[in-house]
């Protein structure tokens, strides 16, 4: 394979790394959301705007597991 065709490669699977690590973070964030502010409101109801807030994060957490199916192999020579 071809220097600067390595080189495009590793800079698309670093960007695609980089977007499924923020998806991955802002999906944490939510869930973490979801659980902790119940608990610092002393309050253990869970309503449907918590529901929401975890399920928002979840589906952000599957998003970037499928983010992370984009990567690209090397073709072997």
């Amino acid at each position: 394979m071809a220097p600067r065709l390595r080189d495009t490669l590793m800079v698309h699977n670093e960007r695609v790394k980089l977007l499924a690590g923020f998806a991955n973070a802002v999906a944490l964030g939510l869930i973490g959301f979801a659980i902790l502010r119940p608990l610092t409101e002393n309050s253990l109801h869970v309503n449907s705007l918590t529901i929401g807030w975890g399920l928002a994060g979840l589906a952000l957490h599957g998003l970037s597991h499928y983010i992370l199916g984009m990567l690209r192999k090397e073709r072997p020579e």
